[in-house]
């Protein structure tokens, strides 16, 4: 299947609403497809749902998402009207997010109990299957082990039907569900519970043989629905090597031989990302640092929608 790319990048935060809609403006007509808004409590960075909704007024084509909260962290009844809202005020150009949680210290700071990864990844599932619901016609109900709703008739409606889309992100206890429920997986990597490498246990599950696997375990639970979804993954270096944050899971000489580390010229990395695309169906990149913009923006305007 004939894959377009799509480019979104996270803005965390701005110093004025002037300052906050000239970002998405810029991402606007430099060409990227989607403004991200991270997830997290804890963090320099703004609520996600007045955040969307300011870009997407200030906007006419850009797209606005969340690069992912963390399920346990909000309801999803909740979640449901407010998706809905942003939808419809932006005229269908939510991207939804949604992530199992991976820092320990969201849930801590709000006296949450952070549970093993195959417990998130449950009540995700059930979390989708009731956003899903709730955006649909009429009363629903839904009784799960982590969620109960009954005849819960929730307006306002998406704008988007049947649903907005939905973007899945996260490691690899996260791959089988997005591949039967989200329009796009992004394909991350493990990481402690406090942000810090290294990626999984032995520090090799953020290399080029992970992140292949992790696309052939996508190919394999989507079956029929694979040329359907969009598969992505965050840029964490562009052009030249630079520090690792101070938050961020690992350094990033543990991608290298991936999309997530983009090293070399405009032309370099332009080739490099027509590879990923054109041999293993990666299609969605995600600039995660506005320092790498400057980097980033003319491979966006050479590749954006081809």
């Amino acid at each position: 299947m004939d894959r377009p790319f799509r480019f979104a990048a996270v803005i965390r935060e701005a110093v004025s609403a002037g300052d906050w809609a000239e970002k998405a403006r810029r991402l606007e007509d430099s060409g990227f497809d989607v403004l991200l808004v991270p997830g997290h409590l804890t963090g320099p960075r703004f609520a996600p749902v007045a955040a969307m909704t300011a870009a997407a007024c200030a906007t006419g084509r850009l797209r606005v998402g969340t690069l992912v909260p963390a399920d346990g962290l909000r309801h999803p009844a909740v979640l449901a009207r407010e998706a809905a809202t942003v939808d419809l005020l932006s005229e269908g150009r939510l991207e939804l997010g949604l992530g199992t949680g991976w820092t320990a210290t969201d849930y801590a700071s709000a006296g949450l109990v952070f549970e093993p990864p195959g417990v998130r990844v449950d009540r995700l599932a059930e979390a989708v299957a009731v956003l899903k619901g709730l955006w649909g016609d009429g009363p629903f109900t839904f009784h799960g082990e982590h969620y109960r709703i009954t005849e819960l008739d929730r307006s306002p409606r998406p704008w988007s039907r049947p649903h907005p889309r939905l973007l899945l992100g996260g490691g690899p206890h996260l791959l089988g569900l997005a591949a039967r429920e989200a329009d796009v997986v992004d394909l991350g990597t493990r990481v402690r519970a406090d942000g810090t490498g290294p990626d999984g246990p032995d520090g090799t599950d953020g290399g080029r043989a992970a992140f292949l696997a992790r696309i052939d375990v996508v190919r394999r639970a989507a079956g029929d629905r694979y040329d359907r979804i969009e598969l992505g993954t965050g840029v964490q270096q562009v052009g030249v090597r630079g520090r690792g944050e101070s938050w961020g899971a690992a350094g990033s000489f543990r991608r290298d031989g991936t999309p997530r580390v983009l090293l070399g010229t405009r032309h370099d990395i332009a080739d490099t990302l027509r590879h990923w695309r054109d041999t293993h169906d990666v299609s969605y990149f995600v600039l995660h640092h506005e320092r790498d913009l400057d980097a980033f923006t003319p491979v966006v305007q050479e590749l954006a929608g081809r």
